[in-house]
């Protein structure tokens, strides 16, 4: 799995990175993090508010700090 966070590096983008490392620690699950800070790539994903969440390449959340509870939601989904 990878969970891409998308933004500048702001407060909100911060504690997303780790409310979606709480969620996979949570889970018990591997994953892969990357921060994507470049505007031209965040924008290519369609996320013209920041933070957002891309997890195995599906853009789930943009503009919004999403809680653990909700991103682990998200993972046991299947996106």
């Amino acid at each position: 799995m990878i969970i891409k966070i998308l933004g500048t590096g702001c407060p909100k983008c911060k504690k997303l990175e780790e409310n979606a490392r709480t969620a996979v620690a949570e889970l018990g699950i591997e994953a892969s993090f990357e921060k994507v800070t470049d505007l031209d790539k965040i924008m290519d994903y369609g996320v013209m508010m920041t933070p957002g969440l891309v997890i195995d390449e599906k853009v789930v959340a943009s503009g919004k700090l999403l809680t653990a509870v909700e991103i682990k939601s998200f993972i046991q989904k299947g996106v």
